[in-house]
């Protein structure tokens, strides 16, 4: 993006100081609800134009959020869409980035898939529909093989369809930390 560099380091203690100062409005566990934290580096230089800019400040969003699912924190199924006519990413774009500008073009298929019933956007990708990812989430499949054992799958990162990040790894880390589960990145 051509914007300027940062300590990531540094940043995680300030965030660290900036939930300490505002513990009070961390939702309790029971509430099912969280704390919704988004750090957010824009260009600021004050100029009209497709260049990269000089100038730029990185903030952090913070705000309690309910349960994102309204379903009473319970653990239900999600009902979801898959349509080979919407595609959230494909090799070479940013989609495994995390930008604004990969949202917006997802607002038609998730207002569509409201109207049909349901909650979420199953993406696909290319002629034999690779899942990649479910609304904004990394998606996980647990199944049972032939031999009775588990596996936990998610698609890899290198292909350029999945936004990597700390959710994803901390599920892959602990996950692999289980006995009897298996746990691969491969398409699916």
């Amino acid at each position: 993006l051509f914007l300027q560099d940062f300590d990531g380091d540094e940043l995680v203690v300030l965030m660290k100081q900036l939930l300490m100062i505002e513990s009070e409005w961390v939702p309790p566990y029971e509430t099912n609800a969280s704390m919704y934290i988004r750090p957010t580096l824009m260009g600021t230089e004050p100029t009209l134009g497709v260049q990269p800019s000089n100038e730029a400040m990185l903030f952090v969003v913070m705000g309690p959020t309910g349960p994102y699912f309204q379903n009473g924190g319970q653990l239900k199924p999600v009902s979801l869409m898959a349509n080979p006519e919407y595609v959230r990413a494909w090799p070479g774009g940013s989609g495994d980035r995390k930008l604004g500008s990969n949202y917006a073009p997802t607002l038609m298929a998730q207002k569509e898939a409201a109207k049909l019933g349901h909650q979420q956007v199953l993406w696909l990708y290319g002629s034999d529909h690779q899942l990649t990812e479910v609304g904004t989430m990394n998606i996980f499949m647990l199944s049972k093989r032939l031999d009775g054992g588990l596996e936990l799958a998610t698609p890899p990162l290198s292909n350029g369809l999945i936004l990597p990040g700390i959710t994803r790894q901390s599920l892959i880390e602990l996950a692999r930390t289980w006995k009897d589960i298996d746990v691969v990145e491969r398409v699916i």
